[in-house]
């Protein structure tokens, strides 16, 4: 393809594009699996949300915009109808499990971390952040591969598509969260928020700002699902005329600002990736457990946080 021959294009960005297959043609592996299982109760609504979904992020920059919308569409109807079911579960058993830690012990923790280790080195030497998450991944597998030879790559994309199947459509809700927040910047929410803020906020108290602008950012995060979304909105509609625009320093504040919205992350079921796949993934009988036991360290970050902006606020 022209887009890998294309002397313009960094490095970085066609190795993330190969990630970005690699993950599609595992979702699309996904499809074929539940649509050839035969426990599977809705083998065609899987297989067309996994493949749609596989086929958009492997290709999608090679496929007409219109081709992409249908994909899309057809995927949210899948899930909308509840068509998205999963299959057989070929999960290992207890003795098996059990034999396989008596073998390998807390070594199985080497593999996992490889995957931050090495997309905080990437992150650190100015490199993809995400394509070393990808060549973690690769690292983690060559590993778990040295720890038994039964570890094919048949075992993997198996183990990947059977979480696939276990998550369902939660997976797909930070991607469309982000997306939204994208569009809330672009229709001008942030403008809106500006506009009902300054009837409250005083003017030129630039500490009452800080902390509306770390409130603001815990609401619109469990709104949204994700702090990344929520940002850039908020910074323009509160953070940038209530705060910064008095003399806030600019990168303590915003930076401190999105770990604000992380403890909305805590208290959210949008958040699906942290608060509600764990939940699928263990079947916990509480579907609001893992959110129930993060309350209070959320109430006490935010507290935290807030005297910190403040108090270095006024050293700066």
């Amino acid at each position: 393809m022209a887009f890998f021959t294309d002397p313009e294009i960094t490095v970085m960005t066609k190795l993330l594009e190969i990630v970005y297959i690699s993950i599609g043609l595992i979702c699309i592996y996904t499809a074929f699996k539940n649509l050839n299982d035969k426990q599977n109760p809705s083998p065609i609504g899987t297989a067309v949300f996994w493949g749609s979904i596989g086929v958009v992020i492997a290709f999608g920059r090679w496929i007409p915009d219109m081709i992409n919308g249908l994909l899309v569409m057809a995927m949210s109807a899948m899930a909308i109808f509840r068509l998205v079911k999963g299959g057989s579960d070929n999960s290992p058993s207890a003795e098996e499990t059990h034999a396989n830690f008596e073998k390998t012990g807390l070594k199985i923790f080497i593999p996992a971390l490889s995957i931050g280790v090495f997309s905080l080195i990437f992150a650190l030497i100015g490199w993809n952040a995400l394509v070393g998450t990808g060549f973690g991944v690769i690292v983690a597998i060559v590993i778990m591969f040295l720890f038994s030879r039964k570890n094919t790559p048949k075992v993997f994309l198996d183990d990947a598509a059977r979480f696939l199947s276990i998550v369902g459509p939660t997976s797909m809700l930070p991607l469309l969260l982000a997306v939204l927040g994208s569009i809330f910047t672009l229709a001008g929410v942030g403008d809106i928020i500006a506009d009902i803020a300054g009837r409250f906020i005083p003017q030129g108290n630039v500490n009452i700002g800080i902390i509306v602008y770390a409130l603001g950012m815990v609401l619109f995060t469990m709104i949204m699902g994700n702090a990344y979304a929520a940002i850039t909105v908020m910074t323009v509609g509160i953070g940038a005329p209530f705060a910064l625009n008095y003399g806030a320093d600019p990168v303590l504040t915003v930076m401190v600002a999105l770990t604000c919205g992380y403890c909305g992350t805590l208290l959210t079921p949008m958040a699906a990736n942290f608060n509600i796949v764990p939940v699928a993934i263990l079947d916990m009988k509480d579907k609001m457990g893992v959110i129930k036991n993060q309350v209070l360290p959320a109430i006490f970050m935010i507290v935290f946080q807030i005297m910190y902006m403040i108090i270095l606020n006024k050293a700066v």
